[in-house]
């Protein structure tokens, strides 16, 4: 399953494909009909990957991932998340066993089923997520980073400027009252 590039978006409804960033912020589009292209704010706007959500367990958290997979799974009874909220927990015990039944509410539960049917008709849940690959040094080859030549060094005896080189300061005494 690749979800990667998937994101959910604070306060809009719905999911967000990543596709760039520009200045003004994220350029997002949306994964529904429409297929919207917003301009996301980088400093009030929280972006959430799917592939970094996790669900409350009672041992340890669970990947969403891991969620959807189980529902997967389970094609043929997901309900809807307009469903009944018996009908929703008792499928969310089914699919998330350990989920912490105090901690993960019924609104955290639809919005997850919500997910779900906004990315069942993509082709992420046969795709495989990408591996990180690693060289013969134990590193990563995305954490690798290319050295560049570093600029021709100063001769030794280059001096900065000094103080007294840079020209003066032009005092100005009059105030705006004209004292």
């Amino acid at each position: 399953m690749n979800l990667r590039g998937i994101v959910a978006v604070s306060g809009r409804p719905g999911l967000f494909k990543l596709v760039g960033q520009n200045k003004g912020g994220y350029v997002l589009e949306s994964l529904d009909a429409q297929k919207v292209k917003i301009v996301a704010n980088i400093t009030t706007t929280k972006l959430a990957s799917l592939e970094d959500i996790t669900v409350y367990g009672e041992d340890d958290d669970l990947k969403l991932l891991d969620v959807l997979a189980n529902i997967v799974a389970a094609k043929g009874n997901v309900p809807d998340a307009k469903a009944d909220v018996k009908e929703l927990k008792a499928f969310f015990l089914e699919v998330a066993p350990g989920h912490d039944q105090e901690k993960v509410y019924t609104s955290d539960m639809k919005k997850i089923v919500s997910w779900y049917h906004l990315l069942k008709d993509m082709p992420l849940f046969s795709e495989e997520a990408p591996k990180e690959a690693v060289d013969h040094d134990g590193v990563k080859t995305e954490d690798k980073v290319e050295k560049k030549p570093k600029a021709t060094p100063k001769p030794a005896n280059a001096k900065a400027p000094s103080k007294t080189a840079q020209p003066a300061k032009k005092a100005n005494m009059t105030s705006k009252k004209g004292v």
